[in-house]
């Protein structure tokens, strides 16, 4: 079967998830990011790639960071965004999730950038729009459910590359609630896909997936022995609002046993860089003097984020 995310040419048609996608598409991603990180980093004029276009953001769960990047990435590609309001949608009034989809596409649309609390929504949209001969209209995930996220997982690989260049000599660890991140799964799929030899997860056994070794890392529930001679520190934020029963004794011993402290980080390589997709729970996944700290890399990811999103609305673009 031929991927989904792809076109009968093997081009990106939709970006679903990292899973399963060709190494040479992943690379692909971060190539084209590299020349829209200056447009990213400084007021420049507008690119015309995507000149003409109607991106449509469909955020059915808030999150500011996201929609704001892919905003700016469309708008300095020159797209006419538009914002949905959710909460006074068709969809709050019965209308059904494909129904909108529809009326949408019927309005033009080129592009549809969906955030969604049920894993597999975007696959879902984008199966309907291939079946309805769409296959004008792209899809991408900005995260589903606890399924994925595939350009947060790219744009943590585009800031990798950047200050690590080869991921075939690196030890990373993945440090947090592994069980209810869809950053997570992105990340481990795009790691292991790149050849990184050797991912970690960290975590209490109530917030790792049960046969997480499966997927192709070394489980620690020992933080300092996890940390030990790492390259890369990525700290995941406790999903509090996906947590279902008490998980964890409590925030603060949380914190104890498996936020990042400078004590915590030297047990990594002195040249760690320490990572977050945000929101940052200061106090409770990481101390502030390592969230400001040297080794943290946390506000470049947000400016790669911008480059990476240009990118994939590019290639999805044919540009």
């Amino acid at each position: 079967m031929r991927n989904p995310q792809l076109n009968k040419n093997g081009e990106l048609q939709h970006l679903l998830t990292i899973d399963g996608l060709p190494r040479e598409i992943i690379t692909a991603v971060l190539d084209t990011a590299a020349p829209f990180t200056e447009v990213a980093e400084r007021e420049v004029k507008k690119l015309p790639l995507l000149r003409g276009k109607s991106v449509f953001n469909l955020f059915f769960e808030s999150s500011t960071r996201t929609r704001t990047t892919f905003e700016i990435a469309a708008k300095r590609l020159s797209a006419d965004v538009i914002n949905l309001n959710i909460s006074t949608s068709s969809t709050s009034k019965g209308e059904t999730l494909l129904d909108t989809v529809d009326n949408l596409s019927a309005m033009q649309a080129d592009m549809f950038v969906v955030r969604h609390a049920s894993s597999g929504a975007p696959f879902l949209i984008s199966q309907h729009l291939d079946a309805m001969r769409q296959e004008h209209i792209h899809v991408i995930n900005a995260g589903d459910g606890r399924h994925a996220h595939p350009t947060q997982g790219l744009l943590d690989m585009y800031t990798i590359r950047h200050y690590k260049k080869d991921f075939t000599k690196l030890t990373v660890a993945i440090v947090g609630d592994v069980l209810h991140s869809r950053v997570a799964r992105s990340q481990i799929n795009a790691l292991t896909t790149l050849g990184v030899p050797e991912v970690r997860v960290i975590g209490p056994k109530t917030l790792l997936p049960a046969d997480v070794e499966k997927l192709g890392v070394r489980v620690f529930h020992d933080m300092r022995a996890g940390l030990k001679d790492v390259d890369v520190v990525m700290m995941l934020r406790l999903q509090n609002e996906r947590m279902q029963g008490a998980l964890l004794p409590s925030s603060e011993e949380f914190f104890k046993y498996y936020g990042l402290t400078p004590d915590k980080l030297e047990r990594a390589r002195p040249d760690a860089i320490v990572m977050h997709p945000g929101p940052m729970n200061r106090g409770v996944e990481i101390d502030s003097a390592v969230a400001d700290g040297p080794h943290a890399v946390i506000l470049p990811q947000v400016t790669f984020g911008i480059a990476v999103r240009m990118a994939v609305m590019a290639m999805l673009a044919g540009n």
